[in-house]
């Protein structure tokens, strides 16, 4: 395929597929929290999904806290149409434990884990850390009832 053919196509591809995002987030949440980074870096802004709450969940699977989390997470992004989950795994591929160091670790300056960010519908930051810790159990505990 000729240079000029590729860009055409490239560029089509584009425009198409373009009305299926929008500039910030997601326009549906799936059936499963979504899972980013594997240790790089992220721009959240992608992953919000427009019109609901949108919590980020900073994890690593040699986080036994963070394991506790999982599957009530997984409960309440299924529960609750209004709140979706997006997992933010701080683990590179290679690294076989809390992977401190990794790219999205430095960016978002984390230093204990579980970590959350919490997201209005429309894309502004309401709450993190330890604030939104409370609010996660506080909806965790809601889900039992």
């Amino acid at each position: 395929m000729s240079r000029i053919k590729m860009l055409l196509v490239m560029a089509l591809g584009t425009i198409f597929l373009a009305p299926l995002t929008f500039a910030q987030g997601r326009d549906t949440k799936g059936e499963k929290p979504l899972r980013i980074s594997q240790g790089q870096k992220v721009d959240l802004s992608q992953f919000l999904v427009k019109g609901r709450i949108t919590v980020f969940d900073f994890t690593s699977e040699y986080c036994p806290p963070c394991r506790g989390y999982a599957d009530p997470l997984y409960q309440l992004h299924r529960r609750r149409d209004d709140v979706a989950v997006v997992k933010v795994d701080i683990n590179r591929p290679e690294i076989h434990r809390i992977d401190w160091e990794s790219p999205v670790a430095e960016q978002y300056e984390l230093r204990s884990l579980p970590y959350f960010k919490i997201y209005s519908p429309e894309g502004k930051l309401l709450v993190e850390g330890q604030e939104a810790r409370q609010v996660v159990d506080n909806w965790l505990m809601r889900l039992e009832q």
